[in-house]
C-alpha cells in the first residue's frame, strides 16, 4: 500500500512514495547503500531525533517533526558525512535535496500520512 506525505497547510503532497523505518534495523539502515532518492520519495524514521549522512553518496533535506506531526526543524542540503538533530523531534523525514524549497515547507507546518 502506497503512502503519501501531505502538508496540511497547503493540502499538497510532499512525497507520494513514503517508506517507513520504524524498527531498529530499518532506522539504522536508513538510506545507506542507495545512489539517490527520487524527488517523489521520502524516508520517515520514527522514533528518531538525529540522523547522520556518513557513508551516503548524496545530499538530503531533513524535516524534524514533533509527536503531532508539526515541523520543529528544517535542514536543507545535508551533505555526506554530516549530522543533524533536534531534541524536540519524534520523527525525521529524509527527502531528496531541494525538496524543502520545492514544496515551500515552513516551520510549524503539520504533515500527515495518507493512503
Amino acid at each position: 500500500m502506497a503512502l503519501a506525505l501531505i502538508n496540511e497547510r497547503t493540502r499538497a503532497p510532499i512525497a507520494t512514495d513514503v517508506e517507513l523505518a520504524s524498527t531498529r534495523a530499518t532506522r539504522r539502515r536508513g538510506l545507506l547503500g542507495r545512489d539517490s532518492l527520487s524527488p517523489s520519495s521520502a524516508l520517515m524514521l520514527t522514533p528518531c531525533v538525529a540522523v547522520h549522512t556518513a557513508f551516503m553518496r548524496f545530499a538530503i533535506d531533513v524535516m524534524f517533526l514533533d509527536i503531532d506531526g508539526f515541523t520543529v526543524k528544517l535542514v536543507s542540503d545535508v551533505a555526506p558525512w554530516r549530522m543533524t538533530a533536534s531534541v524536540r523531534a519524534h520523527t525525521v523525514v529524509e527527502m531528496a535535496a531541494g525538496s524543502l524549497r520545492r514544496h515551500a515547507i515552513a516551520l510549524g507546518d503539520r504533515l500527515y500520512l495518507q493512503t
